[in-house]
């Protein structure tokens, strides 16, 4: 099987793709959630999703400098151990929000160094803002952030927000690549399907 199908096979055995009507933060409703702690139930499919996710990097190290890799507060940090344990890498979670005692401040499991080059990861991307909502104190503690890997691409604007501003995104999969897969293998009906690609050209 391909990376793709690879992918699309983990998150609907694990239960981390559901499909449906879902109620979003946003207020909207969409026909399909994804939720990647469901991979925290399912050992083999998180593995597959590491391992995908481990191969992507070695790529990207492959023509740049990596330092440290660094993700956001909760579903980015899942990941983020296991990849990092197996890359040999240094790693760092960027908290939402600024702790207030103990070690003080936004960075957990370390510091940025000015100059160091880190390779953000997360678990998806929709329009963009809380990636940059996570690379900002990285970038204002000096180090150099040019590449933002996620595992899905919701395809709702984020790749765009994100190359504006000079990033590069390395998304392992984008959700139509996912649906179109599923549907393939027959995982989905096509309605389901037609239903996820119609949703997605409104943005």
């Amino acid at each position: 099987m391909n990376k793709t199908s690879n992918i699309a096979n983990a998150l609907v055995k694990s239960g981390a793709l559901k499909f449906g009507t879902f109620k979003l933060k946003s207020g909207q409703t969409s026909p399909f959630y994804i939720d990647l702690m469901c991979l925290l139930s399912s050992p083999e499919d998180f593995q597959c999703i590491v391992d995908v996710v481990v191969d992507e990097v070695k790529g990207i190290l492959s023509s740049r400098k990596i330092d440290k890799l660094a993700s956001i507060e909760l579903k980015g940090a899942l990941i983020l151990p296991s990849v990092a344990v197996k890359l040999n890498l240094p790693c760092l979670v960027v908290r939402k929000e600024t702790k207030e005692y103990g070690v003080t401040g936004r960075i957990a499991g370390g510091e940025v160094k000015k100059g160091e080059h880190i390779l953000f990861i997360d678990d998806v991307i929709t329009d963009g803002k809380s990636k940059l909502e996570g690379i900002k104190p990285l970038l204002q503690g000096g180090a150099e952030v040019e590449t933002v890997l996620v595992v899905i691409d919701r395809e709702q604007g984020g790749k765009q927000t994100l190359e504006k501003l000079g990033f590069q995104l390395h998304a392992l999969a984008t959700l139509s690549e996912i649906v179109q897969s599923l549907a393939n293998t027959r995982k989905i009906s096509g309605e389901e399907a037609k239903t996820v690609l119609t949703y997605i050209k409104k943005y």
